[in-house]
């Protein structure tokens, strides 16, 4: 399926992203990765913060494609499933994501302390070499949309 195909669907809509936005998206990524980092912080919370760097830089593919999801729960999971339609991941990384996304949910409304350090690190890896990985791709195909 294509992203014209979600927006007929309803699950997107169209959106001219600028480079104060992706910027932006990448600036906040780049703050939580630092901060997933602190050895101090529980593991659940480092693991949160390294799901979020991600999906921010996968919003930011779908921005720079000419696309927003829809508000509502779905919406991550759109953003998500985006990013082999944006910036060409693959779909065993792309299920990792949602792996990580369904661990971040159980920490945070199932389960305190049910992430471990071995998780978080690989949260943590995982969404710093998506965010290199995206940003090559913004470099690539829309370079125009990144800061100077």
């Amino acid at each position: 399926m294509s992203l014209q195909q979600w927006l007929a669907n309803g699950w997107l809509h169209a959106h001219q992203a600028t480079r104060g936005e992706i910027a932006e998206r990448l600036a906040h990524a780049e703050e939580d990765l630092r901060g997933c980092r602190i050895a101090e912080l529980s593991a659940d919370w480092r693991l949160a913060m390294a799901y979020n760097a991600a999906l921010q830089v996968a919003a930011a593919a779908l921005a720079a494609e000419g696309f927003r999801t829809r508000g509502g729960t779905p919406h991550h999971h759109y953003t998500i499933q985006s990013l082999s339609l944006t910036a060409g991941i693959d779909a065993a990384r792309v299920r990792l994501l949602d792996d990580i996304r369904r661990k971040r949910n159980a920490a945070e409304y199932d389960r305190l302390g049910s992430v471990s350090d071995a998780e978080a690190r690989a949260a943590v890896e995982f969404a710093t070499r998506l965010r290199e990985d995206v940003i090559r791709w913004l470099r690539d195909k829309h370079p125009m949309l990144l800061s100077k």
